[in-house]
């Protein structure tokens, strides 16, 4: 369904239409989990062509074994990665004495986050304690025929694959698999499903992660004019918008892995369901972003933590959070952007 728009603003009664349209959507993180009995599971792959370790000196599964370990294959802005960091932490906390070891493998998707100082940053940010290896080259990825972040893989004493698991989710399931092997382990029952306090459910959540480089797009962008490789196209906001698309006005350089804005001005714009906004993005130069929610300059309860009276300044390429609303009722964000420069990678949503 699409609706009309007034540019540069959205009128009210189009918001009630998109209300409407958009609670039936219904979008569910993947749920893959893959047990594995003891005789049948395959010797897991040791770390290869790690750059560096944080929290750790270099590791091995060989010298890890008569260890229970989770092998997380992780980024630090993949918002379905940052949504189980939580339940790492915990387990981490509450099964490291019983002899579990969790090894955060750390696969960027962007050239940015292979920087050694933006990883660390993020691991200090999100305070992960357990060990995390670089993996810029894809090289222990590979090694594990891996496809997904999250992607998490337990291995028992022996240095055999017994379990894993895609995507969010899951969560009680693999903590009964880490105490079935801990109890392997140490002959001695451990329990208690918990859940941490920082967990987010997802399954409210309408609108998918939206990517912007031509290398990543997953059809949802929206200008007629369409997606052209390493040219500048020059957009408009059509007079109508169709939901969990996104539309740029302004002239754009469509990189291989974000959109850059090349002018001096430029407008993103996106009905969206959920109640946490973010963006990745980044700006050599610095650029200044002014964001509004349902045609209102984003304010009070409403404001993500990057934000600050209705604006945010953007420099380093990270993830910025834009909206902390409430609930998972739709809204419309629009980003007026100023400055050259501004490069925008991906939505994500919680």
């Amino acid at each position: 369904m699409n609706f009309s728009i007034k540019r540069p603003y959205i009128t009210a009664a189009i918001i009630i239409f998109v209300v409407l349209a958009i609670v039936y959507i219904e979008y569910n993180k993947p749920d893959i989990p893959s047990p594995v009995n003891e005789d049948s599971g395959e010797y897991a792959p040791d770390f290869t062509g790690i750059e560096k370790w944080i929290n750790s000196e270099p590791l091995s599964i060989n010298e890890l074994k008569g260890n229970v370990v989770l092998v997380d294959f992780w980024t630090y802005t993949c918002i379905n990665c940052i949504r189980t960091l939580p339940y790492l932490k915990m387990w981490d906390e509450k099964y490291r004495d019983n002899g579990l070891i969790i090894v955060g493998v750390h696969t960027p998707e962007f050239n940015f986050e292979k920087e050694y100082e933006n990883v660390l940053s993020a691991v200090n940010k999100y305070g992960i304690k357990y060990p995390v290896a670089q993996d810029n080259d894809y090289a222990t990825w590979n090694a594990y025929q891996n496809r997904y972040w999250p992607h998490k893989f337990l291995i028992d004493i022996n240095g055999k694959i017994r379990y894993d698991h895609i995507g969010e989710g899951s969560y009680e399931e693999t903590e009964k698999m880490i105490q079935l092997l801990l109890e392997e382990r140490n002959k001695e029952k451990v329990d208690g499903i918990t859940k941490p306090s920082e967990a987010v459910s997802a399954g409210e959540v309408g609108t998918p992660e939206i990517y912007f480089g031509y290398n990543f797009i997953r059809g949802n962008f929206g200008n007629s004019e369409g997606i052209k490789p390493e040219e500048i196209v020059s957009y408009k906001l059509p007079e109508e918008v169709a939901v969990n698309t996104v539309y740029l006005d302004g002239n754009w350089k469509n990189n291989k892995d974000d959109m850059e804005l090349t002018s001096d001005k430029g407008t993103v714009l996106l009905v969206f369901k959920a109640k946490v906004v973010n963006i990745v993005a980044g700006s050599e130069e610095g650029s200044d972003i002014a964001v509004y929610l349902n045609e209102e300059k984003i304010s009070g309860e409403n404001k993500g933590s990057d934000v600050i009276n209705g604006a945010a300044k953007i420099t380093e390429s990270r993830l910025y959070n834009l909206i902390n609303k409430k609930d998972y009722e739709p809204g419309i964000i629009r980003i007026d952007v100023s400055g050259k420069g501004f490069r925008i990678y991906t939505f994500t949503f919680g």
